[in-house]
């Protein structure tokens, strides 16, 4: 039986590290992405075909596909998108630069490697593409406003991806955790760093407390699951002959996935901001 070959985006730690690891030992051809050289030496040094893909990139995305294509005799039968980062900030207080940034990775560069990836499963005749939303994808919260937008602008596209992809074999597929143990608080600080002027902000204040949760390591959040509860997901997703539209990951999302279709704006806005 041929082995089934997968590409999955950022995959230097969290998520993408933990799924990267768990596919390969389900027997997929893990072939596992990074943005950084280093992080894809040192997959490299774990057995991986480790392509360089930087989202932000264009000529990065044809090129790291380009080696997955050379390596697989021009087929691929699997994609998760995973690679993304956070921007923490009030919204007043982000520049459109900021916007402009983490919508070049967590959609554009998503969207750009998604298109080319149609190609080829149209031409093979079977694929399946998991795009990595989050509980952020269907409520918002303070503070998260330019990753939240990413997010959900990334499940309406792939919505209406799924609908029009109806008539063909390939199936479109959104994984949406909540809290997962990762490192995307720790790498969120350089963007915040360069973006946002708290001393300048009329919620100077406030940040203190965001400074605080976003610099000092506090320990898991509340309901906060491993990876591989994430990796458990993505292997249904891949192997079922029917795979879910959508698979919620953590007792958070489940519950905001119910509050979201049960509950007014109002008192949704009311839950969300004490909790």
């Amino acid at each position: 039986m041929t082995q089934k070959t997968i590409l999955i985006t950022g995959c230097s730690s969290g998520i993408g590290y933990d799924a990267a690891h768990g596919l390969r030992e389900a027997g997929w051809h893990v072939f596992a992405s990074c943005r950084k050289a280093e992080d894809c030496d040192r997959l490299k040094a774990q057995g991986f075909d480790a392509p360089q893909i930087d989202l932000a990139d264009p000529e990065s995305i044809r090129s790291g596909l380009a080696e997955v294509l050379a390596a697989t005799g021009g087929t691929l039968d699997a994609l998760y998108n995973n690679a993304a980062f956070a921007c923490p900030g009030a919204v007043e207080d982000l520049p459109a630069g900021a916007l402009r940034e983490i919508f070049e990775t967590n959609l554009f560069g998503t969207h750009d490697l998604t298109r080319e990836v149609i190609k080829v499963m149209r031409a093979q005749g079977h694929g399946r593409i998991i795009n990595c939303s989050s509980v952020l994808g269907l409520v918002g919260l303070s503070w998260r406003g330019a990753y939240v937008s990413t997010k959900f602008a990334l499940e309406g596209l792939t919505d209406v991806l799924r609908i029009e992809m109806r008539d063909t074999p390939i199936k479109i597929i959104l994984i949406e955790p909540g809290p997962i143990t990762s490192k995307i608080r720790a790498n969120a600080i350089p963007h915040f760093e360069k973006w946002i002027d708290t001393a300048h902000s009329p919620r100077a204040a406030q940040y203190e407390t965001l400074k605080s949760r976003l610099y000092e390591d506090t320990g898991p959040d509340n309901f906060e699951l491993p990876a591989s509860a994430v990796t458990k997901k993505i292997l249904h997703a891949l192997t079922s002959a029917n795979p879910k539209p959508r698979y919620y990951v953590t007792t958070p999302t489940y519950l905001m996935g119910n509050l979201r279709r049960l509950l007014p704006t109002r008192l949704l806005d009311w839950v969300i901001a004490k909790g």
